[in-house]
């Protein structure tokens, strides 16, 4: 039984906790620039919104950007405007989605339970790798996770502690800007179908409602708004144009990148299991309670409890939902997390008391940090080929030493949080160590790789190399190159054919070919640069890059248009 004191206590230790949450999900903020895959991408759709004013129509370079609905990017541009420095700003939006989440379920699990059982799901939810690493990165998903965590909690509390339609229509206005960061936020109200089946069947502790019709379907229109916000001034500026172009990103945005993708995926090909896999690897060490938990789930079920039935049947039917195409990525399962720790939090309070539990998580501690110790270690001492070609990925001098250094880092940390603690505070041990990895890898590692990861060496010397009156264009470019451009670069296209793009390079270089200069995937060079003649800037992102002027380009030889 929870005493007010214990209550109380718990409160305040939460706010101690989110303030170590924003440190570990903070540390590494403003020690590199975007990285890819995504990141230069949606930064630069920012940055392009805040310098042309469009902020309907987002743009990569000339062309228009359909592959997700502009809410991240709204939100970048905003950051960057507030702090005035991409290296500050792209990452904020993350880091507050990140921190509203753990906020969000804790909340929820007070409601629902008490203050500590909303501080253990919370703490779950932080020591998630997959959590922190996602927080840690500026794309779409961690927005995602904050809309879709409110959504289901304003769901929960309505349908569990309610009737609360301010809770509800809440959670539903949170679907709806779900929708529009990432399209399947819609997935929160299927939290609707595990509550109507409690309901039907009388379980105790479910809300009962009569004659409050107009309030359910008030919960479609707050659905609707945020939707409506965005997409009904979308379409009335793209057919008021109607020009190609905006008609194709208008059936591209809403049909191709949405129900086409899910029902004819055309990438990211997995088995049905796919998720078993990622849930196993990405929610470590999380994930190995679920075995230990399922009699404890067994049991609530059994005693027809509610609050354990909702965000486990939530769980289980997203699953379902992203195991059906055959594209699958490991992001995608991660909305589910949040309810999946606020299933595990009551239950945890009785494995915390068990000597074995907390010797099994000290000894979980002393492995992580033994793995990094030798990983670190061999990869300084014997140079496998495994560390060279990282080493060589990354450009890094003395075969990655510095790098590998970090890693003996990691492993001192969890070692010596191990050494402090002891097997009796194990869990303790195990959380610290996790905490101070994340606080130290990001923090060393960033400004090792960042030249290399974010192209910023790499379009340094393009700068250098072209001169102070040269002209630059990019072929078979990345949208790092073009984020980290030195001066306003001529680019043809992202998504057309390499050799249309080197077509109208070539005829772009010839009207100045004294101060013009190309910057090309080495897979886009053609028949028509001599090799011989062009300079290599380097490898970044496993990509190689070569610079030439027209002095590289073969006499008389044209590159037929596609």
């Amino acid at each position: 039984m929870t005493t007010i004191d214990d209550d109380t206590r718990a409160r305040r230790m939460f706010w101690w906790f989110m303030a170590v949450a924003l440190v570990v999900l903070a540390a590494g903020i403003g020690l590199r620039d975007p990285w890819p895959p995504d990141e230069p991408r949606f930064a630069l759709v920012a940055h392009q919104m805040l310098t042309s004013g469009q902020w309907l129509f987002p743009h990569r370079g000339i062309e228009l950007y359909s592959d997700k609905p502009p809410l991240l990017m709204w939100c970048e541009a905003i950051t960057f405007w507030l702090t005035g420095g991409w290296r500050g700003a792209f990452l904020l939006p993350s880091l507050l989605a990140g921190l509203g989440s753990l906020l969000v379920v804790y909340r929820t699990g007070r409601r629902l339970w008490n203050a500590r059982i909303g501080l253990l799901a919370a703490v779950l939810l932080l020591a998630a790798i997959q959590f922190v690493d996602v927080i840690k990165h500026a794309q779409i998903d961690p927005l995602l996770l904050f809309w879709v965590t409110i959504g289901n909690a304003g769901l929960l509390v309505h349908c569990l502690r309610g009737p609360d339609w301010r809770a509800y229509w809440l959670g539903c206005f949170a679907a709806g800007l779900g929708v529009i960061t990432k399209g399947v936020g819609v997935l929160v109200l299927l939290m609707l179908l595990p509550y109507l089946f409690a309901r039907l069947r009388h379980w105790p502790g479910v809300t009962q409602t009569r004659g409050d019709g107009w309030r359910w379907a008030a919960g479609a229109l707050a659905f609707l708004l945020p939707i409506g916000l965005w997409l009904v001034p979308m379409l009335v500026a793209a057919y008021g144009f109607n020009t190609p172009e905006y008609i194709a990103y208008v059936q591209d945005l809403l049909f191709r990148q949405t129900a086409q993708r899910y029902a004819n995926s055309w990438a990211h090909a997995e088995p049905a299991w796919f998720f078993l896999l990622v849930m196993a690897r990405d929610w470590f060490p999380v994930c190995l309670l679920i075995p230990l938990l399922l009699p404890a789930w067994r049991d609530a079920l059994r005693g027809r409890e509610a609050r354990v039935l909702l965000p486990l049947a939530w769980w289980l039917l997203a699953l379902l939902f992203f195991s059906i195409p055959s594209g699958k990525r490991e992001i995608y399962l991660l909305p589910a997390l949040p309810m999946v720790v606020l299933a595990m939090a009551p239950f945890v309070d009785g494995l915390l008391v068990k000597r074995w539990f907390s010797r099994a998580a000290f000894a979980l501690g002393v492995l992580m940090g033994v793995v990094f110790l030798a990983a670190g270690a061999w990869a300084l001492s014997a140079h496998p080929r495994a560390a060279q070609r990282i080493a060589a990925g990354y450009e890094l001098p003395d075969g990655g030493a510095a790098l590998w250094w970090c890693a003996i880092g990691v492993g001192v940390l969890f070692v010596l949080a191990a050494a402090w603690f002891r097997p009796r505070r194990g869990v303790l041990a195990l959380l610290v160590g996790l905490g101070a990895a994340w606080v130290a890898w990001p923090v060393s590692t960033y400004p090792l790789l960042n030249d290399n990861q974010s192209v910023r060496s790499l379009m340094r010397s393009a700068d250098e190399r072209i001169g102070p009156d040269g002209e630059l264009a990019l072929v078979q470019w990345r949208e790092e190159l073009l984020l980290q451009a030195r001066r306003p670069p001529v680019e043809f296209g992202f998504s057309r054919p390499p050799a249309a793009q080197m077509h109208d390079a070539l005829a772009w270089q010839a009207q100045a070919p004294q101060r013009r200069w190309i910057l090309v995937n080495s897979e886009a060079l053609g028949p028509c640069v001599d090799p011989a003649r062009v300079v290599r800037l380097g490898v970044a992102n496993r990509n190689a890059w070569w610079l030439f002027d027209a002095a590289a380009v073969k006499p008389g030889c044209s590159m037929a248009p596609q």
